[in-house]
């Protein structure tokens, strides 16, 4: 089941990787040439972001793989995908804050203050978001609590969405120099955690799949059981 895991997780992060040149052609162009646009790929931050999407994705799957080999989900256990998850909600936050900040305030919100009070929001929502899945994952099932979390997140970044698409349409009609990066960081990470809600379902089919292909023994299921 780790290998399912990490199948699911390789599979985010390729996707991650194939859409950034697309993603970012579609939101900067005819201004942004392909060659300027791949030059991201050799940046620190930009593999930074992508290291910590996978990371996560990786921590979200840890209780179902416990749960799809059968095995006891302790609390220890459930840290993990509760502080992860609390992570995705605060950045779709700070995602729909800079989308908004850029669209009140044009060029202003490039710098100074604004850019800290974002991402301070955004840690303050992490927190409350972590507590929040940690106080419901004593009342529900290991893989509820994760389903659970899997809805509020694709429905956050549906949200964002709404909010970051419609402010970059407005951002890139301007004409100040970098118009559109604010809410183009809330486009990513919109479409970044949507993609990253869909892991444990993704992982829970690989699995059902290999079960049907390698079915355990009468014995051995009555003794599992």
């Amino acid at each position: 089941m780790k290998r399912w895991a990490l199948v699911v997780a390789a599979l985010y992060l390729l996707i991650l990787v194939v859409l950034t040149v697309p993603v970012t052609l579609l939101a900067f162009a005819p201004k942004a040439s392909a060659k300027d646009i791949a030059e991201a790929y050799v940046r620190f931050p930009y593999w930074l972001w992508v290291g910590v999407m996978v990371l996560g994705q990786a921590a979200l799957l840890v209780v179902p793989v416990r749960v799809a080999s059968r095995r006891p989900v302790t609390r220890r256990s459930l840290l993990l995908p509760i502080v992860t998850a609390g992570l995705m909600m605060g950045g779709l936050t700070v995602g729909a804050m800079y989308s908004l900040l850029e669209f009140a305030m044009r060029d202003r919100a490039l710098g100074g203050w604004l850019w800290r009070a974002g991402i301070g929001a955004g840690v303050v929502i992490w927190c409350v978001w972590a507590v929040f899945f940690y106080r419901s994952s004593r009342d529900v099932e290991p893989s509820d609590l994760i389903s659970r979390q899997c809805r509020l997140m694709l429905r956050g970044s549906i949200l964002e969405l709404l909010i970051a698409v419609p402010t970059h349409i407005v951002a890139r009609s301007r004409d100040y120099c970098c118009a559109g990066f604010m809410t183009f960081i809330g486009l990513t990470l919109g479409i970044s955690v949507m993609l990253f809600s869909f892991g444990p379902a993704v992982f829970f089919l690989y699995a059902e799949r290999w079960r049907r292909l390698h079915p355990e023994p009468a014995g051995e299921s009555e003794q599992l059981a």
